[in-house]
């Protein structure tokens, strides 16, 4: 199967100050999504997507492959996950590279493992889905969810849940913001890494975590000592 690894880090990052090569205990976080990609022996290339100099050569220092510069249009901040992707697969066809498979990992994955990888492949190959990726179960259920007004007045967005069980109510989960595995042809056809046909398997609390703010990053760091 040819397989290509996608690690998209733009050098603009509005709320971590060049968040995509902080050092993340000592290490510049995207020297994590990049090892594991090379370790796993499933891609033929793993690849950096970024329109920064300093991104572009730690990215070929930690052994991965930059070989285009993203676009002006594909490095604000309105082009999607989506938009980088369908840039460089379609700059690899202008040279007569093409994959079957793709990985789209986001550069602050510092969980993403080997196994979790193995595991989305085989659910997309078995159930024959488009994408697949990993989420995450929300801690509470969230029929409870409740709004607060200026006065910290609540509301109940779901009324009749207010008096549930919460081992009554259906979990939820929400992606996890780590990767997706997806079949090229499809997901270029459908411009969306996330289609009808998508599926997704449960990780644990202590697998991920999002990094938006310096908070998530001290939390991250937290987990990943723990562990």
């Amino acid at each position: 199967m040819n397989r290509i690894a996608i690690i998209i880090a733009r050098g603009g990052s509005k709320r971590i100050h060049r968040k995509n090569i902080k050092p993340f205990n000592g290490i510049p976080i995207i020297f994590y999504p990049i090892k594991v990609a090379l370790d796993s022996g499933l891609f033929s290339d793993v690849m950096v997507s970024t329109d920064d100099d300093e991104i572009k050569q730690i990215s070929l220092d930690l052994g991965a492959k930059v070989p285009f510069k993203r676009s002006d249009k594909n490095s604000n901040d309105f082009a999607t996950s989506f938009d980088v992707v369908e840039e460089v697969l379609n700059n690899y066809r202008e040279i007569g590279k093409s994959f079957d498979e793709a990985c789209l990992i986001y550069p602050t994955a510092v969980f993403i493992n080997v196994s979790l990888l193995l595991k989305a492949f085989k659910l997309l190959s078995e159930k024959k889905f488009d994408s697949v990726f990993p989420v995450l179960k929300y801690s509470h259920p969230i029929q409870r969810a409740i709004l607060l007004d200026e006065a910290g007045a609540i509301k109940y967005i779901r009324q009749e849940c207010k008096l549930s069980r919460t081992q009554d109510l259906k979990a939820h989960y929400h992606d996890s913001g780590q990767f997706y595995v997806f079949k090229t042809r499809q997901i270029l056809i459908k411009r969306q890494l996330i289609t009808n046909k998508s599926g997704a398997f449960q990780i644990s609390e202590m697998q991920a975590h999002d990094i938006d703010n310096l908070v998530d990053w001290e939390i991250a760091e937290f987990k990943i000592k723990f562990r």
